[in-house]
């Protein structure tokens, strides 16, 4: 088959439409073509009164050869690649072995099932719950202000991802297809087979749930163990080799190849392992507000006349601002028609993370507005730092919402203004268990709110109403990614710790669900390399 990228068509068209363009593009009659495939579906909004679509398609004709040498200097067109994933030779001579993996999130989740794949049969930890009593206890904080410091938006099957827009695309090169192999699973889960071509497909929390269960399911199937509420509280090593776990219970599993899976906020993981002598380093993260809007302005900014288009969805956006005091704000985690979640995992802290369903139909759009720092500048002092930073900004937003798991917020026009908040205007706040208006200044260094503040009228001129006295700052976002990494050599091992496995977005070698599923593979394979050497 060969493949043509970058073919555009009018908003408005049909599916006759695209096979005409793909026969002027090819220039071949009718006859000629056999069948095509919409390998991935996108759309150009940068000029919002001519949207256009745009596709990559794999075209089956009589003539392929001839196309190909015909089309020989054309970078848009040619032979479709393989895009299925291979695995590796299944291997069933090593029974007694158990990868241990730790976490359950998506680098773990997909890294237990490629080794059940595999053949081999790995056991899970997660030190959570099941996904539904996890869903329990999460909205249990949301409504009721009860906090489980073991189950929540972080910690339970399915990762802190499995609350969130649920989007499943990523800029890593991917070269090996690795995100079409996940795509797929994910599919066989129960995902809509749309995010296998749409060029931004998301899932949504309540999709999620169901789809982990269901991958879950598979892995037990294939003789892989998965064990909820438990929590690995120490790694056993000897002469730099890990030999096992100890889980809280006191119990230890045995193992030379374990997977350390564990998502940007174990915290009490990251200590653990420095006292075990894991080699890390502090890496930089960001934090910020999150920010609420309705969601019909951002859709008429960005879309214009085609807002509410069926092809085109709730708009989103992506924006940055370099300051003069030599910080950078860039918007992250874009949620469009979606809601500011609680996403705590420590008591006596407020964390706000973003979360939409599939049809991102709510009244609000709302995004984290963060400051990028540094350990080099902002936090020196040791490899866990970024931590103490971290907790120190989400106790004070535990204090300025009243200490009661509310968080604070303020309007937009008074943030600038540096005048406290005292009553909501047009835009509701979506955070629940509530939010307490008064002034954010406190709620993050001054360099911090200094660059917010430069940051958002710039904003403005690039979506008109970003700056809108109405709009909602709520605090705070600390959880971007993880404060640190734990390096690891080619073999995706520790640089000091044979058998260990740093992996996914709490080893610093990932950012999303589709990035950290990716690691995951790559990670599970390089355990299947080493058990076979």
């Amino acid at each position: 088959m060969l493949r043509i990228t970058e073919l555009k068509l009018p908003l408005n068209h049909s599916s006759i439409d695209l096979q005409t363009t793909i026969l002027y593009r090819l220039k071949i009659d009718l006859n000629e073509f056999i069948k095509c495939h919409i390998f991935r579906q996108g759309h150009d909004a940068r000029k919002r009164d001519t949207i256009v679509m745009v596709y990559t398609v794999d075209v089956e004709i009589h003539n392929e050869a001839e196309i190909l040498v015909r089309f020989a200097n054309d970078t848009n067109i040619s032979r479709t690649p393989d895009t299925e994933y291979h695995l590796i030779t299944p291997s069933t001579a090593f029974p007694k072995i158990h990868p241990i993996i730790i976490g359950s999130g998506p680098c773990g989740l997909l890294a237990t099932l490629i080794l059940a794949q595999m053949g081999f049969k790995p056991i899970m930890l997660e030190r959570g719950k099941s996904v539904r009593e996890r869903t329990k206890d999460t909205f249990a904080l949301w409504r009721k202000r009860e906090f489980n410091s073991e189950s929540n938006v972080q910690f339970g099957e399915g990762g802190a991802g499995t609350f969130s827009d649920g989007k499943l695309y990523t800029q890593i090169k991917d070269p090996n297809y690795y995100g079409r192999k996940v795509l797929q699973e994910f599919v066989k889960a129960g995902a809509p087979e749309e995010i296998l071509y749409l060029s931004k497909p998301h899932i949504g929390t309540f999709r999620l749930v169901t789809m982990v269960e269901k991958i879950r399911a598979t892995i037990e199937s294939l003789g892989g163990e998965i064990r909820f509420e438990s929590r690995v509280d120490e790694l056993l090593i000897e002469n730099g080799q890990v030999q096992g776990v100890q889980l809280a219970n006191g119990e230890i599993l045995e193992s030379q190849h374990i997977i350390l899976a564990i998502g940007h906020s174990a915290r009490d993981t990251f200590s653990m392992l420095q006292r075990n002598g894991v080699y890390m380093e502090a890496k930089p993260f960001s934090m910020g507000f999150r920010i609420e809007h309705p969601q019909s302005l951002i859709d008429e900014c960005r879309f214009g006349n085609y807002a509410g288009h069926p092809l085109l969805g709730a708009a989103d956006y992506k924006l940055v601002h370099h300051c003069k005091n030599g910080r950078s704000v860039y918007s992250f985690c874009m949620c469009p028609g979606g809601t500011v979640v609680a996403a705590t995992s420590e008591e006596g802290h407020v964390v706000t993370n973003g979360m939409s369903q599939y049809s991102r139909n709510e009244r609000n759009a709302n995004s984290a507005i963060v400051v990028g720092i540094t350990p080099e500048v902002d936090y020196p002092q040791h490899v866990l730092a970024g931590v103490d930073l971290q907790r120190h900004w989400e106790r004070q937003a535990f204090l300025l919402g009243g200490e009661n798991y509310s968080a604070p917020a303020q309007l937009v026009g008074d943030f600038l203004t540096g005048n406290a908040s005292t009553a909501f205007g047009t835009v509701k706040p979506s955070y629940t268990p509530s939010v307490k208006l008064g002034d954010l200044s406190s709620a993050l260094p001054d360099y911090a709110v200094t660059a917010i503040r430069e940051a958002l009228p710039e904003f403005d001129k690039k979506i008109k109403g970003f700056a809108m006295h109405d709009a909602l700052l709520t605090g705070v976002e600390t959880r971007t990614s993880s404060p640190i990494r734990i390096k690891r050599n080619v073999q995706f091992q520790s640089l000091n710790t044979v058998g260990l496995y740093p992996a996914g977005e709490g080893a610093g070698y990932a950012g999303g669900i589709l990035s950290a599923a990716i690691d995951g593979i790559k990670v599970a394979e390089a355990v299947a390399r080493a058990i076979q050497e």
